[in-house]
């Protein structure tokens, strides 16, 4: 009889054990692949995840650093048409304010509405029961 070097001797059938530990072997090296796969996908999303955060707020900044160039272009052009210089920058604050304020009211509005998942956890009290039954 010959034998192979991954099974048992040819012409016998394999026994229920040998069988199981094969599929064991067999299941744990597809588990490792599967999470090498996975660990080498995520690196490269991670990667770029990490590129597009760091282009967001540079993105972010270089807008906040816009704003204030154009409030300043803003409170100049009040001081030349009517104001002085301190009045014009307290006119811009106000309107910044004003739109603060805003911004505030709608957030305040939009978070009454955030309202408990109630249906889930309906369902997860009659789960604990059912559990507790059985």
């Amino acid at each position: 009889m010959t034998t192979s070097n991954s099974g048992p001797p040819v012409g016998e059938e394999p026994t229920i054990g040998r069988l199981v530990a094969e599929t064991t072997s067999d299941l744990s090296a597809l588990i490792r692949g599967e999470i090498e796969l996975a660990k080498t996908e995520l690196r490269v999303s991670v990667k770029a995840g990490g590129m597009s955060i760091g282009l967001f707020g540079a993105a972010g900044f270089l807008l906040v650093l816009a704003i204030v160039m154009l409030s300043i272009a803003f409170a100049l052009a009040l001081d030349a048409w009517f104001a002085g210089p301190a009045v014009a920058f307290v006119i811009v604050f106000g309107v910044y304010v004003v739109i603060a304020g805003f911004f505030g009211l709608v957030g305040i509005k939009l978070i009454k509405r955030v309202k408990a998942p109630e249906q889930t956890i309906a369902s997860m009290k009659s789960n604990k029961q059912v559990l507790k039954r059985g």
